[in-house]
């Protein structure tokens, strides 16, 4: 008989990184502000983290990160201008951001590593599983990725990270796991991680992307996790001893992703990102693959 597992609720954003592949132009606002297209990208991940029915919302944040929460905020002065004007449709978007879920914050203080920014969501998830979304990370909505890693975690417990496949001269650029299959098609059984291995050390070619769901034994891991690669406490590696010892805080399992992700760390893929999805807007793509066709052709 399938194992019944506490229902998840709760979903951490780590959002508290200083930005500096994207400087200058994040040295006043915050990376996750950046727009790809008409949204900043932060607001992508909320809106994914609703859709999987974790409506309960941390935000890891730092110093100089003020508009994130002001952005999931209500903007009286705002909305009573475009209320004013008759604009229903723009009122209706500035509204949304601030009706997603139920937002709270926390702040990471000293920028210690992803492991550490997990950790300072202790307080608020307490004894429950949860989920970690990374804002770099876009999930296409019509691939639903996390609602998928949820429903792993609530059969077999523990704990779930989101594999993709990469070419080997990528590996070294992500963690890396070590995996069996199960008998589900896309999910496998984590018996080892590494932190961006080289390609001839590497275990496989299945690397984490920024998807978690955690058991909340990480916790007592994380407390007693060294710095390790960049002198950063790495999440990895307490991953890599729960996926050791089952008896810790349940296994640990695979979710291989095969859709659609945009990686706005990048700012090449960042571009890519804003290009993608503008073409596949109903409101802008016609008009803007017309015009991407022609400007291709005339650089061609």
């Amino acid at each position: 008989m399938t194992q019944s597992h506490p229902r998840i609720s709760k979903a951490v954003i780590p959002a508290a990184g200083l930005g500096t592949r994207f400087l200058p132009a994040t040295k006043a606002t915050p990376k996750e502000m950046l727009p790809v297209v008409d949204k900043p990208a932060i607001q992508y991940v909320v809106e994914e983290a609703v859709s999987a029915g974790l409506d309960d919302v941390l935000m890891v944040t730092g110093r100089n990160k003020r508009p994130l929460e002001d952005h999931f905020d209500r903007n009286y002065e705002l909305e009573s201008a475009l209320q004013k004007k008759g604009d229903a449709d723009r009122l209706a978007k500035v509204q949304e951001s601030s009706d997603l879920a139920t937002m709270h914050y926390v702040r990471q203080g000293d920028p210690k590593g992803l492991g550490h920014a997990v950790l300072c969501a202790a307080p608020h998830v307490g004894h429950e599983p949860f989920a970690v979304l990374l804002g770099d990370d876009l999930i296409d909505p019509r691939d639903p990725l996390l609602k998928r890693m949820v429903e792993v975690q609530e059969q077999h417990g523990g704990s779930v990270i989101a594999l993709m496949e990469v070419a080997p001269e990528q590996i070294h650029l992500y963690g890396c796991a070590a995996v069996d299959p199960t008998g589900d098609g896309d999910v496998v059984k984590v018996h080892d991680l590494v932190e961006k291995p080289a390609a001839a050390d590497a275990p496989s070619n299945y690397a984490i992307i920024g998807r978690y769901v955690l058991d909340p034994h990480i916790f007592d891991i994380l407390r007693k996790t060294e710095p390790g690669r960049g002198g950063e406490i790495q999440l990895t590696d307490a991953l890599q001893q729960l996926a050791a010892d089952e008896k810790v805080g349940g296994p640990v399992h695979g979710v291989v992703f095969k859709g659609r992700r945009y990686d706005t760390g990048d700012r090449g893929d960042y571009l890519r990102a804003i290009v993608r999805l503008a073409c596949e807007r109903e409101d802008l793509g016609p008009d803007f693959r017309t015009w991407l066709r022609s400007y291709v052709a005339e650089e061609m």
